[in-house]
């Protein structure tokens, strides 16, 4: 086995957003870093995020960004209020890559181009001195005496006072998605929680969905219809050929998959049209039947909803509605504005944008991002047990534990 000479202070796993950031405030601090990443690119899933533009970060402050984690949101106050979204901006707008807030809220690149971000955090890097190595993925983690020793590729082996375990998750394996960081975690002796899809498609076991796929609607909220979940999210809703997608249930898909460890099904309730209240509704069909009663209650829905998806939520489309049974609009109004959907399973690791699951958090210092159970071993982003929601708030946090990580060791 060859062994390098060569001693460094850090070694960073990984060239993701966690990884890079790691790298580059470590060695803004004079550190001596090495970066491994076992991909032939760096970068991690950054070009991928957001349709290749990537949402960085939003506008929203520590705290209330930690809030939207839901109960570890004590855990990522520490690193996000070290390097907070507006750090994160001013970061990059410093360094040449504007950051706009698109909507009062998303921030992008001005450029449009995710590329845009990991060239800057590359050439800090390089500014810096840190050795960069591609296609060199790591093996073994070293550790004598509790304390890190290095890590193995290999055959090889390189020297370290500190190791940044900063792989990502198993989401997207087609970019560099696997399991590697959790079996390095597992060798130091961490817990792994179970590890699920999340922020992808759900599958439902309702069949005319699917013959829906492909269409759209604008703005639905969804909730998981289970005693003590508070877990909702809205946006568009997609219909595809296993289920329902996009900004309505992409947040609730790793909860689901958690649910369904405990329950054959998870429901889910759908307002197909989160602005408009079933009172709002009624009053529609209240005017329906006076001043339109002779036309089909299909046609008139027809307005609101695409064609077809007509059949499956208008019962009888063709009764025209000044004939329509008061039970027919009871099922149309539940239909529209409560829609149950059960869940049975949600996409795979293929569509997965982040992972549900994993380094357990009791085990880490959250004011460092170190081991509990080894010095020198430090975690960050996606490989921790902690995912947020779609705008933004996963790649800050990857961002700001990887900083924290930079800024702590020795």
């Amino acid at each position: 086995m060859k062994s390098h000479s060569e001693k460094y202070d850090l070694i960073v796993v990984g060239s993701g957003p966690a990884g890079l950031a790691g790298a580059v405030f470590a060695s803004d601090r004079g550190k001596k870093v090495l970066l491994l990443e076992k991909e032939q690119r760096f970068g991690g899933k950054i070009p991928l995020s957001g349709g290749g533009r990537c949402n960085v970060t939003n506008v929203l402050g520590a705290e209330e960004m930690a809030r939207a984690f839901g109960k570890k949101e004590r855990f990522l106050l520490p690193a996000l209020r070290n390097f907070t979204p507006e750090g994160v901006r001013r970061y990059f707008n410093d360094r040449g890559t504007e950051i706009e807030v698109t909507d009062d809220f998303h921030c992008f690149p001005r450029s449009k181009k995710a590329s845009d971000l990991v060239k800057v955090l590359l050439e800090h890097c390089d500014e810096n001195g840190v050795t960069r190595m591609s296609g060199t993925g790591v093996d073994e983690v070293l550790i004598a005496d509790g304390n890190i020793q290095g890590v193995r590729c290999g055959n090889r082996t390189f020297s370290g006072k500190n190791v940044l375990l900063a792989c990502g998750g198993k989401s997207y394996p087609e970019w560099s998605g696997s399991e590697k960081g959790y079996e390095l975690a597992r060798q130091a002796g961490h817990t792994i929680t179970p590890l699920y899809p999340a922020m992808t498609g759900v599958k439902c076991v309702e069949e005319w969905p699917k013959e829906c796929a492909g269409i759209s609607l604008e703005d639905v909220s969804c909730f998981i219809d289970l005693p003590g979940e508070k877990m909702g999210c809205r946006g568009e809703l997609l219909f595809t050929h296993g289920g329902i997608s996009a900004f309505a249930v992409l947040d609730l898909a790793g909860r689901v998959g958690e649910l369904l460890t405990k329950h054959d099904t998870v429901p889910l309730k759908l307002n197909l049209f989160a602005s408009v209240s079933a009172a709002e509704w009624q009053e529609r069909f209240r005017k329906f039947r006076q001043e339109k009663g002779k036309t089909p209650a299909g046609k008139l829905l027809a307005e609101y909803l695409p064609k077809r998806v007509i059949p499956h939520l208008v019962p009888a489309p063709e009764t025209p509605f000044a004939r329509y049974s008061g039970e027919n609009a009871k099922k149309l109004l539940e239909n529209l504005t409560a829609l149950t959907l059960r869940a049975d399973g949600t996409e795979n690791w293929h569509k997965a944008m982040v992972t549900r699951g994993g380094v357990d958090l009791k085990e880490v210092n959250a004011k460092t991002m170190e081991s509990r159970l080894v010095h020198g071993l430090f975690f960050a982003g996606e490989l921790l047990d902690l995912d947020g929601p779609c705008g933004g708030y996963n790649i800050q946090w990857a961002l700001s534990s990887g900083a924290l990580c930079g800024k702590s060791v020795n």
